[in-house]
């Protein structure tokens, strides 16, 4: 068992997918959020969308380093998580505007106080603010901030997207195909409208992270950090301080400014979109179209996090790649010959983007990811 198991969470998510496997997929099962039609305005040109995810455990890295420095400004780097989480996904099926956006926020007041809430909601209005002078509108409709010691440690941060959206302009992956080629966006570096360089990170795979890397010092002194139920073999088990390794906090970077632009000019030229969150390089899988084969061989050099990684936890490169996105968060599929006008606006962005890979027919779904260390296939 991998110490992601041992430590109660899932790259996979199997038992949520077994969970929701008879529900309802949407209009279309391939695309990267659940479709369904409008039944907000009752038009059958229009879908409607509404999307859940958060900030997951990186919430507690945020804790740790408050403790630790006193630096109360790092909540807003959770606030942005939690909001990229949810439009990246969206970006994923088309969706870069005219969003609707609710907060959950659930903490233990007696650990988490006002000043961290006004420092979370905050921070999420500051996002919102950036993203309207790229003409990206999310209006922020608050949502609930629920006081639930006896059900979180610490402190939850999650939200929920909602869009009404033109059905002819979704991309719903179903027209990626054989002979496309697949442009990886970079999760690292520092994009124009990113204030810090950004060490790629994310917000998947934190648990491990956490515990791979820090010190056993916060299982001694924070222990309402970790679930306590855990064998002690696998609870911080690393040799940092937070404070030595901040970049682990990194924000996660939106691509909604490239997305946008490239979606408004060139919409029929994108026949997939996959955000590289959970299950990280693995993630294509599930939105892929029978009978197709993905070959990533030409992915982005592992950044220098990811590395920190696998040294500390003595994972092996199936279970990086499974867990984490590896430095490329955004994979385009496209034509070869417009290939080059996407890497060239992401350059314009400050965004290294290059092709990855490509697609080609298989006789059953099937991805290849070309490694230093050899080749990995998942089914």
């Amino acid at each position: 068992m991998s110490l992601y198991s041992k430590r109660g969470v899932s790259a996979q998510k199997e038992e949520v997918h077994a969970a929701v496997k008879d529900l309802d997929q949407g209009i279309f099962p391939n695309a990267f959020c659940k479709i369904y039609p409008d039944f907000l305005g009752e038009n059958d040109d229009f879908i409607n969308v509404m999307h859940a995810d958060g900030a997951g455990t990186k919430s507690i890295l945020a804790y740790l380093y408050w403790k630790e420095t006193g630096d109360i400004s790092v909540w807003r780097g959770i606030a942005q998580d939690a909001v990229v989480m949810n439009l990246d996904d969206l970006l994923c099926v088309g969706i870069y505007d005219k969003i609707i956006f609710n907060s959950t926020i659930d903490r233990n007041k007696n650990l988490i106080p006002g000043d961290v809430l006004e420092q979370i909601i905050n921070g999420t209005q500051a996002f919102f603010d950036l993203m309207k002078s790229f003409e990206i509108n999310i209006h922020y409709l608050g949502g609930e901030t629920a006081d639930v010691g006896d059900v979180v440690r610490t402190i939850a941060v999650n939200g929920t997207m909602t869009a009404r959206w033109p059905k002819s302009k979704i991309i719903s992956n179903e027209k990626i195909k054989p002979g496309n080629v697949i442009v990886g966006l970079a999760s690292f570096g520092q994009a124009t409208y990113e204030n810090n360089d950004n060490s790629g990170i994310g917000s998947n795979g934190l648990t491990s992270a956490r515990h791979d890397i820090l010190d056993k010092y916060y299982a001694q002194n924070y222990k309402e950090s970790y679930d306590n139920s855990l064998d002690e073999e696998v609870v911080y088990i690393g040799k940092n301080r937070i404070a030595d390794i901040k970049e682990i906090l990194s924000p996660t970077r939106t691509f909604a400014p490239l997305i946008k632009n490239i979606l408004e000019n060139n919409f029929d030229k994108i026949y997939g979109l996959i955000h590289c969150s959970g299950g990280g390089q693995t993630k294509c899988i599930k939105y892929l179209p029978e009978n197709v084969r993905v070959i990533k061989d030409h992915l982005f050099e592992t950044p220098e996090i990811f590395k920190k990684i696998q040294e500390a936890s003595k994972a092996d490169d199936r279970e990086m790649y499974q867990v984490f996105n590896m430095g490329c968060r955004m994979e385009i599929y496209t034509d070869d010959n417009f290939a080059q006008t996407i890497i060239s606006k992401a350059a314009s962005f400050n965004i290294d983007a290059q092709i990855i890979g490509r697609v080609e027919l298989s006789d059953k779904k099937e991805l290849m990811i070309k490694t230093g260390n050899g080749e990995l296939i998942f089914a």
